[in-house]
């Protein structure tokens, strides 16, 4: 995105319209990326438990390049935006206030068929029905402690990207 957009817009981490905004352009500049990326969140509840290294060496023994990492801690208006979509569920402010109670890990993982191929790697939501070896399997507390976020389709992993990302912060190698 040019600088002279970037001026015209105000961009406040509690603007849901500026973000929303920015990650239109964001995904619409990294559409080449299509169906080969995935975002990743390891959650509080892996990283207060120490699984991070195990939890990126099961990513990349799975094939999974790292394009992009931070370490962060959503606050409120951040984890309201990124989980909008289940805004009117029940479980909507549990999730809201579990994803900022502490510091996540957020990756944008490259591979072919990286969706699919993720899901399959992190197993089901409720770790008691995830597949034996998956990284819920193996690091999650509980359904809602579940460890890792991984992006449920295409689109979704660029809005996703963007929302974390800015490109910049993508590298090749």
């Amino acid at each position: 995105m040019s600088k002279s957009l970037k001026s015209h817009i105000s961009i406040k981490h509690n603007n849901f319209f500026a973000t929303k905004i920015l990650t239109i352009f964001a995904a619409q500049k990294s559409e080449k990326m299509a169906g080969k990326i995935t975002l990743t969140m390891i959650k509080p509840d892996a990283v207060k438990n120490g699984h991070i290294g195990n939890i990126l060496a099961d990513i990349n023994n799975a094939g999974f390049k790292i394009k992009a990492m931070k370490l962060t801690q959503l606050s409120t208006a951040d984890a309201e935006s990124f989980y909008s979509v289940h805004r009117e569920r029940p479980f909507f402010r549990d999730l809201v206030d579990f994803m900022t109670s502490g510091p996540i890990v957020a990756a944008v993982l490259e591979k072919d068929n990286a969706i699919e191929d993720f899901r399959k790697l992190i197993g089901a939501t409720n770790p008691q029905e995830a597949a034996e070896g998956t990284i819920r399997n193996k690091y999650a507390v509980s359904i809602d402690a579940n460890a890792i976020h991984g992006s449920d389709s295409d689109e979704n992993a660029q809005i996703e990207a963007a929302f974390h990302f800015a490109g910049r912060d993508f590298y090749n190698y």
